[in-house]
This record gives structure tokens, sequence and C-alpha cells, in this order.
């Protein structure tokens, strides 16, 4: 304890044994430090390079995210020229665009307004007919199933970059007019991610001012038969070879016709239901985004298509199309066991689709 006392009162004189020990401590404690083998300082640095590579990837991961974003910021800010339309009321403001093409240049048309819109559909309810009646006008530009790609679908960054290049009239197909172009849109299926990522898609939509048409069939047993049977000709090719979903002479037609499948009644209410569902889910969906919606059964009776033409503020004029209508006949005369399928529908809420 005295040696204690005496390390911590500077006043007292160390005998010559404490002086030189303690010299002795000092001398050891002023060796170098033990240094690392040169592959540990290796191994840190690899660690250190692993970190470095997995942040940068995240970053472009993000940036990557953010890159449609940016894009629709560009086009709506930067790039649509200060035009003005004297006569557009301020209702209808949000849905006139002036877009400047990355490709070509729109010359004595850049002022000329352009609707955005957008037909949203389901198999085989006549959307491919519908779409060449609006494509034989002269101010629109309805470009097709652009997401029957599915890489076009794959996530949402896809789809806004791909519709961001549609409505910039970018998009190169035989749909595309000239630079005049009044009206430029699209037919996407419900089921080709549409309803995947409805809430992103709708939020999209109503950024940019788009407008959607609706185009559903009332009776789904006729779209069911037209589902088969076009399925049926996938996979025979019965025209020389060659599957037609849709044909433009009559003898095609009538050669198309003649395949009468054989439903199955036990899965065809819940096939029934399913479609139903889906329908309605997209109008639910979608019912903020201005939209007009029509029925294959009404836009056959109605070549014109006023209503449309009037809902996209474009001039009247005759539409025509190409496409001749498949299947002819009443019903019961495309269905091969139409007895069956009458008594699994009769009583239910399908039950008027037999009068088809």
């Amino acid at each position: 304890m005295e040696g204690v006392g005496r390390e911590h009162d500077s006043s007292v004189a160390l005998p010559v044994e404490d002086f030189v020990a303690a010299k002795d401590t000092t001398i050891l404690s002023t060796k170098p430090t033990r240094r690392y083998p040169l592959a540990s300082w290796v191994a840190i640095l690899a660690l250190a390079t692993l970190v470095g590579v997995y942040i940068f990837s995240l970053s472009l991961k993000q940036n990557g995210m953010l890159f449609g974003l940016r894009q629709t910021n560009m086009i709506e800010k930067e790039r649509e020229q200060p035009c003005h339309h004297p006569g557009v009321p301020e209702t209808e403001t949000p849905y006139v665009h002036f877009p400047t093409p990355n490709t070509y240049s729109r010359k004595e048309c850049a002022c000329t307004p352009v609707r955005f819109f957008a037909i949203l559909s389901m198999q085989r309810s006549g959307s491919g007919w519908f779409e060449t009646l609006l494509n034989s006008h002269e101010n629109i530009s309805s470009n097709g199933e652009i997401f029957s790609v599915k890489d076009r679908r794959s996530n949402v960054t896809a789809i806004t970059q791909t519709l961001d290049k549609l409505y910039n009239l970018d998009w190169v197909s035989s749909a595309a007019k000239n630079e005049c172009t009044a009206a430029v849109g699209l037919k996407w299926m419900l089921n080709q991610g549409l309803m995947k990522h409805h809430q992103e898609i709708a939020e999209y939509f109503n950024r940019r001012g788009v407008s959607l048409i609706f185009l559903l069939r009332r009776n789904l047993l006729q779209r069911h038969v037209s589902i088969l049977a076009n399925d049926y000709d996938r996979n025979t090719k019965q025209l020389n070879g060659t599957h037609k979903a849709h044909v433009h002479h009559r003898g095609q037609a009538d050669v198309l016709a003649q395949y009468k499948p054989t439903i199955d009644t036990k899965s065809l209410i819940a096939e029934l239901k399913r479609s139903d569902k889906l329908a309605a889910d997209g109008l639910v969906g979608f019912k903020k985004i201005r939209s007009i919606v029509l029925y294959y059964e009404d836009v056959v009776s109605n070549h014109t298509l006023t209503d449309v033409l009037d809902f996209l503020k474009l001039p009247n004029m005759k539409l025509s199309s190409r496409h001749v209508k498949i299947h002819t006949k009443r019903l019961r005369d495309h269905i091969d066991n139409w007895t069956d399928v009458s008594n699994t529908l009769n009583g239910t809420q399908y039950q008027s689709f037999l009068n088809g």
C-alpha cells in the first residue's frame, strides 16, 4: 500500500530500484504495435469493395424505379409546347395535350390538340373490330394490344415508359397517322397487367389526362364460345395452315364457324362468374377516371360510334371496317352440347344468355 501512495505523490523521491523498474516499464511501453499480416489487409479491402458494390447496385435500382416518373415529368413540364386552344372549355383542359415527338416534327400541327385514350376490354369482346372502326377515322391512331408483349408490362416502370412513348406520339405501328393526329391510344386487355397494377395505372391516367373507353360484352356465353373457337383454330389452323383471330372474307368466316365447341358444363358457371367479376373489377378500379362504357351488342347496331367521337371531341364521320363477323347464327347453332348447356344455365342468373 505504501508503494501505491508513492506513485500518486510526486514530492516523494523514488528509491533507485523503483526508478530502474519504472524506466524499464517505460521502455516496454514504447515498443511498436503489432502489425497485421498482409492477408488480413487484403480481406478487409475486399470486404469494403463488396459493400461499395452493394450500395451502388441499390442506388441503380432506386434510380431505375424513379426513371418512369422523371420521364413523365419531363414530358409534362419540359417538352409540351406552350400552345393554347381558345375553343377548349376549362373543364376539358386536362384532357388536351400538345406533345413534342422525339422522332419527327409536328410542324404546322404542333399546336393541334391531341386527346389521349385507352380502350379497356377483354379478349373476344369485339375490341379488334371496334379498333379498326376507330382507325378508319382520319384523326385517330389506336395502336393495338401493346401490352400483349409481357416485357412491356413486367412492372410499373416498364408500363409507364411504354405509355409515355405512346402518348408522346413516338410509338411506331401501322395505325400511326400523320403529324396532325388528334387522338392517340391503345387497346388494353384487363388481364394484361392492367388489374394487377390498377392503382398505379389509374394514377397515371389521371395525371396524364387519359380518357377510357370500356368495351364489354353483355352475353358472356357468346364470348365463351368465341374463346373456345379461337383456341381451337390456334391449334388446328383451319385456314391453309394459318391461325386467324379475325377474318376479312365471308368464306373464311364460314370455315371457322363450322367448328362447334363442346362446353364443359361443370365449370361453365364458374367461368362466367370469373369473367363477370373481371369486368366489374375493371369498372370499379377506374371509376374515378373520365370514361365511357360501351357494349359490343350496341356497337354492332351503331357503326357510326357517334357517342365515342363526341367523347373524344372529334368530328363525326362514317367509319368502316374490313372485319367479317364469324358467328352469325343463333347461339344454339354454335354449341355442340346445347341441351346440356341449356339445362345448366336455366334457373340461374345467366339464363338470359341462352337467348343469344
